[in-house]
């Protein structure tokens, strides 16, 4: 019988360095992690969802999502669950603003080898990485900075504008070889 792997699911806001801190995680960690967060699922869609008035229906203003949003992200969860089961180890990065999601992210990964890695970065800094990047909507990170870690429990945090992604990467490595994962069962308790 195959062992399931481990999951690693990074939530942040939009510009947190959550991208940098996955591939520096594939690049540290000795099994092969599979990427397999929000944005790969994202780009599976057809390219007229990627531009308005389509992408409201996905995700709206990044705060909310439309039914295509939502069925996506189900989605996404229920496939990193599959190939966890199927033995894969994978790294997710994700922006956790829906209850909804929340919800069904524990249902579908709390009884796996699941670890949840909050993503902190101040604001002001969130704001000015966003300005200069080609491909994010500025605002995003503002709308989602309230919300995308009211009520989490994480398994660990690291702060981007604290940390190197190196250094973010070794602490979060470091966590998942000596701890076992307990944030998603926890979390999963209290709304029982």
């Amino acid at each position: 019988m195959t062992r399931p792997g481990t999951i690693i699911v990074l939530n942040g806001t939009s510009s947190s360095g959550k991208s940098s801190i996955v591939e520096a995680l594939q690049n540290d960690l000795e099994e092969p992690y599979l990427d397999a967060g929000l944005d790969r699922f994202l780009w599976m869609l057809p390219g007229r969802y990627l531009e308005r008035p389509l992408w409201d229906e996905v995700l709206g203003l990044a705060v909310t999502a439309g039914a295509a949003g939502n069925q996506l992200v189900r989605g996404m969860h229920r496939a990193i669950a599959a190939l966890s089961i199927a033995g894969c180890s994978i790294v997710a990065d994700h922006v956790l603003v829906e209850p909804a999601w929340r919800l069904d992210l524990l249902d579908q990964l709390a009884a796996l080898q699941a670890y949840l890695v909050g993503v902190q970065c101040p604001l002001e800094i969130l704001e000015a990485r966003e300005r200069t990047r080609k491909n994010r909507t500025l605002g995003q990170a503002k709308a989602q900075f309230p919300i995308v870690h009211l009520g989490m429990i994480y398994d660990l945090e690291v702060n981007t504008a604290e940390l190197s992604v190196q250094a973010c990467s070794e602490k979060i490595r470091r966590h998942i070889l000596e701890n076992p994962p307990r944030a998603m069962l926890d979390m999963r308790r209290q709304l029982i």
